[in-house]
């Protein structure tokens, strides 16, 4: 099956304008193009596509994606340089989420601090604004 530049970006939820940006630099290799010259696209590019967009996700940068397919258009050989890259994305994956899970533990701790506050079991107290105590 083949597809055509906006069907492919409906199946990858990529922008029509994103994919052509990752088309232009490179990133989709193999590009075919159909009797009007239009980008058209078979399943193998729809998954390396796929691909694409969740190293984005990940925080993968173009110039990192631009590697790391170099990487995979070597073969297998190279395995061992791309785990080493996805390594480092896990790493820096892990390291937001205990960040993201402070925020969270924050947002609990005042949402029980206002609760208590409601209930009577706890002054309010303010470091922005004199509140009196009664």
């Amino acid at each position: 099956m083949t597809y055509t530049m906006m069907q492919t970006c409906k199946e990858t939820d990529m922008t029509y304008q994103a994919l052509k940006y990752y088309c232009n630099e490179g990133l989709v290799p193999n590009v075919k193009r159909d009797d009007n010259n239009r980008r058209i696209f078979d399943e193998r590019d729809v998954k390396w596509i796929k691909d694409l967009v969740c190293l984005k996700k990940c925080g993968m940068s173009i110039k990192e994606m631009k590697e790391y397919l170099d990487l995979c258009l070597q073969g297998p050989s190279t395995i061992p340089e791309r785990k080493v890259m996805l390594a480092e994305k896990k790493k820096a994956l892990q390291a937001q989420i205990a960040e993201l899970n402070e925020y969270v533990d924050y947002i609990d701790w005042k949402q029980n601090f206002y609760d208590e506050v409601q209930s009577g079991k706890r002054p309010y107290i303010s470091n922005l604004i004199q509140v009196e105590e009664s």
